[in-house]
C-alpha cells in the first residue's frame, strides 16, 4: 500500500453522499464535451442527447420495476419529494385535505408537509417504535377517507430502519389515498420494486448510489393525479420543465445499471462490515448504545451513541475517520437529532450519537483501523470530560 493510500481518511459517510463510480463517470463524459446538444433540439446533436435521456429513463425504470414513461427526471431527492407531495396536493379535491406522514422523515418531506400545513392542510404524524419503525397498526387507525396522501420514507437516513411501506400502502389504497415514499436512501442499496411496494410515487436521489449530485428522479405510477410545481417548456411530460441535465441523467442511468448488477453482493459484503464495526466498538466501549435495528435495516448504516460524551466531540478527535454526527450545534448549543427523540431516546443519549454509513470501497482493514481511531477518540474525550465537562451534558 502506498503512503498516500495508507494516510487517506476512511470515508464512512455514504448516506450523505457517495463518490461517482468510474463506470458512471465514463458514461457521462461524452455528454460533458462533444455530445452537448439540447434534447429538445431537432438536429443530430439534439437527437443524440434525447436518445441518451431515453436510454437512461429505461435504465432507471428497470432498476425499480417501473415503465420508462413513469420516470420523471429531477434535480434530486428534495425536488422529487416536493413534486410528489405538493404536486398531489395541488391536484386533490377540497374533500381530501389531510396528509399522513411520520416524525422521522427527511427535512425535504417534513418541509413540504409543513408548507401544506401552513396552507390549511391537516398533517397527521404517525408514531415510531423504539427501534425506529413506523407502527402499521397506528397507520391503519390514522388513515381515513379524508386522506389525500400518505408519505412514508422507505429507509430512514439516520438509523437505516426499513419502514413497512408495503403494508402501509395497502391501507392507504383501501381508503383511496395515494402513497409516496422517499426512496433516496434505499434505491441502489437494497432491492426496490414499486409494484411489490404498492407505491404511487417514489423519490430517487442519484448521489446516494454513485451517480453525481444534482440529478434524481420521481417515479409516478401511470394515472396518478399530480400537477407540476413549475411551468415552462413542457419537458418530462409537463411535470418538470427546464432543459434536461443530460450528463447527470446519463450518470443516473449508468448508476442504476451498476446497482442492478451489484446490489445483492454489496448487501452481503457491506452488512458484514457494518457488524464488524459494531462488534469492534461495542467490545471496547461499555455502554455503547445502538440505534440501528438488528433486522429490517439498510446494510450499510450504523447509528450509535457514545456514553457520557458528545458524538461531535468524538468525531472531532477521530482524525482519519469521516462520518456524521447525530446532533446539531446552533450558536454553541447542542441539539439532539429529532429522529432519535421521536424514537424515545433520551436527550442525553441522543447527544452522544454519530451515524456511520459504509460503501463499496470500504474494507475489513479500514473497519479495523476505524475502530481503533474511534475508541481512541472516545477515550480522549472521556478523559477531557473528567477535567472539563463539555456543554450540553
Amino acid at each position: 500500500m502506498s503512503d498516500s493510500a495508507s494516510t487517506s481518511p476512511i470515508y464512512l459517510d455514504h448516506n450523505a453522499t457517495t463518490p461517482i463510480a468510474p463506470e458512471v463517470l465514463d458514461a457521462m463524459q461524452p455528454y460533458l464535451t462533444e455530445s452537448f446538444g439540447n434534447p429538445s433540439s431537432d438536429h443530430p446533436l439534439g437527437r443524440e442527447a434525447r436518445r441518451a435521456v431515453d436510454v437512461a429513463r429505461d435504465q432507471v425504470a428497470t432498476l425499480i420495476g417501473a415503465s420508462p414513461d413513469e420516470i420523471v427526471f429531477t434535480s434530486g431527492g428534495t425536488e422529487s419529494n416536493h413534486l410528489a407531495i405538493r404536486g398531489v396536493a395541488a391536484s386533490t379535491s377540497a374533500r381530501c385535505r389531510r396528509v399522513v406522514t411520520t416524525p422521522v422523515e427527511h427535512p425535504a418531506t417534513a418541509g413540504a408537509c409543513a408548507l401544506l400545513e401552513a396552507q390549511g392542510w391537516s398533517i397527521t404524524r404517525l408514531p415510531v417504535s423504539r427501534d425506529g419503525f413506523v407502527d402499521a397498526i397506528a397507520a391503519a387507525e390514522a388513515i381515513g377517507d379524508d386522506v389525500a396522501l400518505v408519505t412514508v420514507m422507505l429507509a430512514q437516513n439516520e438509523t437505516g430502519a426499513i419502514m413497512p411501506v408495503g403494508e402501509i400502502a395497502s391501507i392507504a389504497r383501501s381508503h383511496g389515498a395515494l402513497i409516496h415514499s422517499d426512496g433516496a436512501q434505499a434505491v441502489g442499496k437494497i432491492d426496490v420494486n414499486v409494484d411489490r411496494l404498492g407505491v404511487d410515487l417514489l423519490s430517487i436521489a442519484g448521489h446516494k448510489f454513485y451517480a453525481p449530485k444534482g440529478v434524481g428522479a420521481l417515479y409516478v405510477r401511470s394515472g396518478t393525479p399530480i400537477d407540476p410545481l413549475l411551468l415552462g417548456g413542457g419537458q418530462e411530460g409537463g411535470l418538470r420543465p427546464g432543459t434536461e441535465n443530460v450528463a447527470g441523467i446519463v450518470g443516473l442511468g449508468a448508476a442504476s445499471v451498476l446497482a442492478r448488477l451489484r446490489v445483492a453482493t454489496d448487501l452481503t459484503v457491506i452488512d458484514a462490515l457494518r457488524e464488524q464495526l459494531w462488534s469492534g466498538l461495542a467490545g471496547k466501549i461499555p455502554g455503547l448504545v445502538r440505534h440501528t435495528p438488528s433486522k429490517s435495516c439498510l446494510p450499510n448504516t450504523l447509528s450509535l451513541s457514545f456514553p457520557g460524551v458528545l458524538g461531535r466531540d468524538v468525531l472531532a478527535r477521530a482524525d482519519g475517520v469521516l462520518a456524521s454526527t447525530g446532533s446539531a450545534c446552533h450558536s454553541g448549543v447542542d441539539t439532539p437529532a429529532e429522529t432519535l427523540l421521536a424514537m424515545g431516546v433520551s436527550p442525553e443519549i441522543a447527544l452522544g450519537a454519530i451515524r456511520i454509513s459504509l460503501g463499496r470501497a470500504n474494507t475489513r482493514a479500514q473497519i479495523e483501523t476505524a475502530v481503533e481511531i474511534l475508541v481512541s477518540a472516545f477515550d480522549i474525550v472521556r478523559q477531557d470530560r473528567t477535567n472539563r465537562p463539555p456543554s450540553g451534558l
